[in-house]
């Protein structure tokens, strides 16, 4: 049987298109490739970002401010110098975008004004932090990326 040029562009593009498809449902269909949202409860989050915007401008607003520093180590979070440490209450969640099972919550508990995050649980990478803290019915947040 002779196949002429049209008929071959013609099986050319059906092959290119089967090979495509292929690949659209096999990525689709593997578990290695895991297509979670970045947050579960995504609508919910939504409704208190006005929240999160105001507590974010009055932590940047603060005559003094929250630092992150690296040392041997660890992260070291400094909190602003002039807020009594034990008047602190809040957390510290460390969110690594690269992979959920790495994500880290604990609270804030001072006795000095700054809180240590061991170097042994932060992988290399990049990390999103956000510190949420009240400090005398004032609610603050600091949110910042880094790579460790």
């Amino acid at each position: 049987m002779k196949i002429n040029w049209g008929t071959g562009i013609v099986l050319s593009f059906i092959g290119f298109i089967a090979f495509i498809l292929f690949f659209v449902v096999r990525m689709s269909m593997d578990d290695r490739a895991n297509h979670d949202l970045v947050t579960e409860e995504y609508y919910k989050k939504e409704l208190s970002f006005q929240k999160e915007i105001d507590a974010m401008e009055k932590a940047k607003n603060r005559p003094y401010q929250v630092k992150l520093i690296r040392t041997d180590s660890g992260m070291i979070i400094q909190f602003p110098e002039d807020m009594t440490p034990s008047k602190i209450k809040g957390k510290v969640s460390l969110y690594r975008p690269s992979n959920k099972h790495l994500d880290i919550d604990f609270p804030i508990s001072l006795s000095n004004t700054h809180l240590l995050i061991p170097d042994k649980r932060l992988l290399d990478g990049r990390w999103d932090i956000d510190v949420n803290w009240d400090y005398e019915g004032e609610t603050y947040l600091f949110r910042e990326s880094f790579t460790y």
